[in-house]
C-alpha cells in the first residue's frame, strides 16, 4: 500500500487518538479563522509547509490541521557537582564531562542491578533445583518402600509418578522469562517516595533532613531549596515545597498561615460568585466540555470518584472564567491532577488509587482544592500562550523542537521526514499536555520536581525534556518502515513501567541539550 493509503487508514481509525482530529479536539473553544493573525504567525517566523500536488491535502494552518486531524541522579555524589554549575555561566565543556558522568554512573548502576537481579534469579532457580532433587530423591524412596510393602509392583508406574503434571508446570515455569512486579499507577514508592513510606536509605534520610533544616528557619532560602529539589523532592516534605517552589506560599514562615487562610477564602469566593454561571448560555459549552473531559483523564480510580469529579469540574470551571484570553482548552485539565496528588498525601499515607477521597475531612478537601486551583494557576501563567486564540506557544516549541532534533540526531529527523511525520502530529500532545499523556503520573509528579526548580522549566526546560524523550525512542523509531507504524509507535510509547531511573537519565540529557543550545540558539537552527 503507498504511503498515502497508510495515512489515510491510520487517521480513519486513530482519528479520536490524535491531537486535532474531529473526535479530539485540543482548543476546542477558540474563535474561527483569523487571516490577520495568521499573516502574523508567518511573519514570526511560522511559516506552514506548503501543500504538495497530487496528494492529501496537509494542513496549512494550524487551524487547518485541528479541522482535519529516589533522587533524579541518586547514585553518588557527583550530582551535587552538576547541581553547583546550574546557576554559573561555565565552559560548555566542563558542564558536557559532567553531565556524561553522571549518566555513565546511571548505566553502570543499572547494569549491577540487572547482574544482581540475574543472580538472584539463577540462586533461585538453583534452590528449587536442589528442592525438587529432594523431593524426587523422597519420592523414590517411597516409591521403594511402597514397592516392598506391595502397594506398587509395576517399574512403569513408579516412572510414571515422576513425570506429574506437578513437575511438569515447574519445568514450564523454569523455561519463562522474568516478570517484574505489577507497579501501581501512581506509586512505584520505593522508586518514587509519591505515596506509602518505605524504609529510606541512608542517603534518601540526609536529603530528608537537609529539607526540613532549610524549610524549619524563619525565612526559606528559595534558591538552595532550588538547587536541593532539582534532585528530587521526599515525599513528606513535597507539598510545602511545591507550594513555595510555585510561588503559592511566601519564603517568610510568619506569614504562611496568614497567607493560605486569605488565598483559600479567596477561592471559595469564586465559587460563591461564579459557580452557579455554570449553566448560563454564554458558560454552558465551556461546563459541558469540562464536565466531559474529566472522566477521560488518568488514573480513572481517582477521577471518576464522584468528589473529585466535583472538585476538579469547579477548579477548571473558575480558571477559565478568570481567564477569558483563553478560556478552557483540552489538555489543561490534565494540569490539575498532579497538584492535587500532592495536596492529598498531606493527609492519608495509603497510595492514592486506592483512596477513598470522601471519606476525608470537609476542611481538609477545601484546602486541597484551594490550593491546587491556586498551583495550577501558577504554573499555568508561565504557559498562557500555549492556551490562547491559535496556541502559538505551542506552534513555536513544536517547531523549535523539530530544528532541536534535527541537530542531535539527523538520522531521526530523516527518518521522520522520510515517511512524511510531521512534528505537530505527535509533539502537540507533548506539548499542550506536558507529556502527562506519555508518562505514568508518578513519573510526571518526579518530573514536577524538578520544573518547579528550574527556571521557566514548565515552558523553556521543557523544550529540552521532549528533545531527550524522542531521542530516548531512536533505535524503536528506526525499525518502523511507514507511516502508520511511525505514529502508533509515538502516541503508544512503552512506559508504563518506567520508574526513577528512567526519569533520572531523561532529566540528565535535557539538562545536558539545555546547556549545549540554550545560550545558543543559532546551534539549531538551520
Amino acid at each position: 500500500m503507498s504511503s498515502d493509503g497508510n495515512k489515510k487508514q491510520f487517521w480513519k481509525r486513530n482519528a479520536a487518538k490524535v491531537p486535532g482530529s474531529i473526535q479530539h479536539v485540543y482548543g476546542a473553544q477558540h474563535p474561527p479563522f483569523d487571516p490577520l493573525l495568521h499573516a502574523n504567525l508567518i511573519k514570526a517566523g511560522n511559516k506552514p509547509p506548503p501543500a504538495t500536488p497530487g496528494k492529501p491535502k496537509k494542513a496549512t494552518t494550524f487551524q487547518e490541521f485541528e479541522s482535519i486531524t529516589s533522587d533524579a541522579w541518586d547514585v553518588g555524589d557527583d550530582d551535587d557537582e552538576l547541581l553547583a554549575m546550574a546557576a554559573q555561566n561555565l565552559n560548555i565543556e566542563v558542564v558536557m564531562e559532567t553531565a556524561n558522568k553522571v549518566i555513565e554512573n546511571h548505566s553502570k548502576q543499572q547494569e549491577k542491578q540487572r547482574q544482581d537481579d540475574t543472580t538472584e534469579v539463577e540462586q533461585r532457580e538453583e534452590d528449587t533445583q536442589e528442592e525438587v532433587a529432594e523431593d524426587e530423591e523422597e519420592d523414590e524412596e517411597d516409591e521403594e518402600d511402597r514397592v516392598e510393602e506391595g502397594d506398587v509392583t509395576s517399574p512403569e508406574v513408579s516412572f510414571a509418578s515422576q513425570s506429574s503434571p506437578y513437575t511438569d508446570a515447574l519445568h514450564r515455569q523454569r523455561s519463562l522469562p522474568h516478570r517484574p512486579p505489577v507497579i501501581p499507577l501512581v506509586a512505584r514508592m520505593a522508586d518514587q517516595n509519591t505515596s506509602g513510606t518505605p524504609a529510606m536509605t541512608e542517603r534518601e534520610a540526609s536529603r530528608l533532613d537537609k529539607f526540613k533544616q532549610l524549610l524549619a528557619g524563619p525565612n526559606t532560602d528559595l534558591e538552595e531549596l532550588r538547587k536541593l529539589s532539582w534532585s528530587g523532592i521526599p515525599r513528606q516534605v513535597r507539598p510545602i515545597t511545591w507550594k513555595l517552589l510555585s510561588g503559592y506560599l511566601p519564603a517568610n514562615a510568619e506569614r504562611r498561615e496568614s497567607v493560605l487562610q486569605r488565598k483559600r477564602q479567596e477561592y471559595f469566593g469564586f465559587i460563591q460568585q461564579y459557580y452557579d454561571s455554570r449553566n448560563d448560555e454564554h458558560h454552558q459549552d465551556t461546563y459541558r466540555q469540562i464536565h466531559i473531559d474529566i472522566p477521560r483523564m488518568s488514573p480513572e480510580s481517582l477521577v471518576l470518584q464522584p468528589k473529585v469529579t466535583e472538585i476538579f469540574e469547579r477548579i477548571l470551571f473558575i480558571w477559565a472564567i478568570r481567564h477569558p484570553a483563553s478560556g478552557y482548552v483540552q489538555g489543561i485539565n490534565d494540569l490539575v491532577t498532579p497538584f492535587f496528588v500532592v495536596y492529598v498525601f498531606e493527609y492519608i499515607e495509603e497510595e492514592v488509587e486506592n483512596f477513598d477521597v470522601s471519606s476525608l475531612q470537609e476542611e481538609a478537601l477545601r484546602n486541597i482544592e484551594a490550593d491546587s486551583f491556586w498551583c495550577m494557576s501558577k504554573l499555568l501563567d508561565g504557559i498562557q500562550d500555549n492556551y490562547t486564540f491559535a496556541q502559538p506557544g505551542i506552534q513555536r516549541k513544536v517547531k523549535a523542537l523539530e530544528e532541536l532534533v534535527s541537530r542531535i540526531d539527523e538520522s531521526v529527523h530523516r527518518h521522520m521526514q522520510h515517511y512524511e511525520v510531521e512534528y505537530l502530529q505527535f509533539a502537540f500532545r507533548w506539548m499542550n499536555n506536558l507529556l502527562m499523556r506519555e508518562l505514568p503520573l508518578r513519573c510526571t509528579i518526579r518530573l514536577w520536581d524538578t520544573y518547579q526548580a528550574e527556571p521557566e522549566g514548565f515552558s523553556h526546560f521543557h523544550l529540552y525534556v521532549c528533545a531527550a524523550f524522542l531521542v530516548r525512542w531512536r533505535k524503536e523509531i528506526l525499525e518502523e518502515r511507514d507511516f502508520q507504524g511511525l505514529m502508533i509507535l509515538l502516541q503508544n510509547l512503552p512506559t508504563m513501567h518506567w520508574g526513577n531511573e528512567e526519569v533520572s537519565v531523561l532529566l540528565a540529557e535535557a539538562y545536558r541539550l539545555k546547556f549545549a543550545f540554550a545560550d545558543a540558539p543559532n546551534h539549531y537552527k538551520r
